[in-house]
């Protein structure tokens, strides 16, 4: 699993996080989307090392890539003082990788964290890139597209379940299970929205595809994110940490993640020739 876990998350920060930042329209983010190679090689090189100083030092490399995208949010929020839901959601699609570096450092140095073992900490990496960071940009995305009810549900559910998945880590697993009950019903809204986007006149076949199956693997892999908390929660049979690896993990990071993105990346190209969103 150790391997697998290192893949995906080597994908989030070498591919998900700055072709994310490419498509939130914020030319304040090119700079940091430029460099980012130089926080997220080291980030990369230390999973694959021994815990111990090398590994640390290299992880704490990618911390500080994502402190610097971090400081972006409090910076947005004071320029456009907006609090609509999709700012909600680009802010914690900003947020989301600092938390993931957090977790990245303290495992690679050996440290349990907060009371995390290091196999927890390990996870926690991957899912706040893609549960994290890559949910929350494209159910932003999403809502910035769809200006209607749906599209602010998605928006709101998605930061909101986040948090409380989080909060639940510390607090209480029936905590951690209204968290994936609320992200759930976000992306599943998500995954809608985009379905309905699929089959719109003017888009290329590699458009289409991309959009019906990032839709069709998130609307699985989020049944199957909520069938694991409820067992945590209940006590009552669930996949295992391994089997959730190979399928919920692979699934969104290659299934919705990397699709979703190429996608929207295809489509703001046709409506932005100059390669921004509005």
């Amino acid at each position: 699993m150790s391997v697998l876990v290192g893949l995906i998350v080597m994908l989030g920060m070498l591919v998900i996080v700055p072709l994310g930042l490419g498509l939130v329209g914020d030319p304040s983010l090119d700079r940091l989307r430029r460099l980012w190679p130089l926080f997220a090689v080291p980030g990369a090189v230390s999973l694959w090392l021994p815990r111990g100083g090398v590994a640390t030092a290299l992880a704490l490399c990618y911390a500080l890539g994502t402190l610097l995208l971090a400081s972006h949010a409090p910076r947005r929020l004071a320029r456009t003082r907006s609090v609509r839901p999709v700012e909600a959601a680009l802010l914690t699609a900003l947020v989301t990788p600092s938390v993931a570096a957090l977790a990245l450092v303290a495992e690679r140095s050996g440290h349990e964290l907060f009371g995390f073992g290091l196999g927890i900490l390990a996870l926690t990496v991957p899912h706040f890139h893609f549960a994290g960071f890559a949910a929350a940009l494209v159910a932003g995305l999403v809502c910035r597209a769809e200006d209607g009810a749906a599209g602010t549900f998605a928006a709101l559910s998605v930061p909101l379940g986040t948090l409380l998945v989080l909060v639940g880590y510390f607090v209480a697993e029936w905590t951690e299970l209204a968290g994936a009950v609320v992200l759930t019903a976000g992306m599943w809204t998500v995954a809608l929205l985009t379905w309905r986007t699929a089959p719109a006149p003017g888009q290329d076949r590699l458009t289409r595809v991309l959009l019906a199956v990032s839709a069709g693997v998130l609307a699985v892999t989020m049944v199957l994110a909520l069938s694991w908390a409820l067992g945590e929660a209940t006590g009552l049979p669930h996949p295992t940490l391994t089997w959730m690896a190979a399928t919920h993990g692979l699934g969104n990071a290659l299934g919705f993640a990397l699709c979703a993105l190429l996608a929207r990346r295809r489509l703001q190209h046709l409506t932005h020739p100059e390669g921004r969103t509005a």
